[in-house]
């Protein structure tokens, strides 16, 4: 497969990326509500996103007409340090962007697999996606797409039929839900997020050819050319 196209937004530093992302993203959610009268954001977790969720919330869009939704989460309730929909709560749902209705992906379900289950129908209301922010770490995976993920082909199905999918990876240390790849590679804009040369190092490598890694594979089926937006 040939290489993908690389769309990369380079900004001089973390302050400068998260305000330049935030206006290029709370124009593509205008644009949706301009459209259709309403907007869609899946929103990924880590360390990476926090400065950028945090000015996002201050963009002066009609935030009551957008769901605020997860590209994944642990299987830990929101109370949890490690619970992306506590990051969002805390980083994004503030100022201006308090209006936006928010869908997690976790319930308090017996295990992940019926949390995925439940999850499914949930996102199916949400769909199309307007916008999905992913991020990815340092072995290539994006969403919870792991390398060592027992269900990585699954995962990864251009054709799979599920919108959301348990996921149990040793690194991924608790049990994850998952956007499936089909569900991200539809959205109509859809953004990669990262800092640091040691990750645009992966990056370059996926896109060059290592096309096992995880991320690669949302950029050979994305719908729209995926946006890269770095800082060092």
């Amino acid at each position: 497969m040939d290489a993908p196209a690389r769309n990369w937004h380079d900004f001089a530093s973390s302050e400068a990326l998260a305000l330049g992302f935030a206006e290029t993203v709370a124009k593509v959610l205008s644009e949706a509500i301009s459209a259709r009268g309403k907007a869609t954001l899946a929103v990924s977790g880590g360390t990476t996103p926090g400065p950028f969720f945090r000015t996002l919330s201050r963009a002066k869009i009609d935030w009551a007409k957008v769901i605020v939704t997860l590209v994944d989460e642990r299987f830990v309730p929101e109370e949890s340090p490690r619970s992306n929909a506590g990051l969002v709560a805390a980083n994004l749902l503030q100022n201006e962007a308090a209006a936006a209705s928010f869908v997690g992906l976790y319930s308090p379900a017996g295990d992940v697999e019926s949390a995925a289950r439940h999850a499914n129908g949930v996102v199916d209301a949400l769909l199309p996606l307007d916008a999905v922010i992913l991020g990815m770490g340092g072995d290539g995976h994006t969403a919870s797409f792991f390398p060592d993920a027992d269900n990585l082909a699954a995962l990864l199905d251009p054709h799979a039929k599920a919108n959301v999918l348990p996921v149990h990876a040793p690194s991924g240390i608790e049990p994850r839900l998952t956007l499936t790849l089909p569900r991200i590679a539809s959205a109509g804009f859809i953004a990669l997020h990262i800092e640091g040369a040691g990750k645009r190092q992966v990056l370059e490598a996926a896109l060059d050819g290592e096309p096992h890694l995880p991320v690669r594979t949302v950029f050979d089926h994305a719908r729209v050319p995926v946006q890269i937006f770095w800082a060092p």
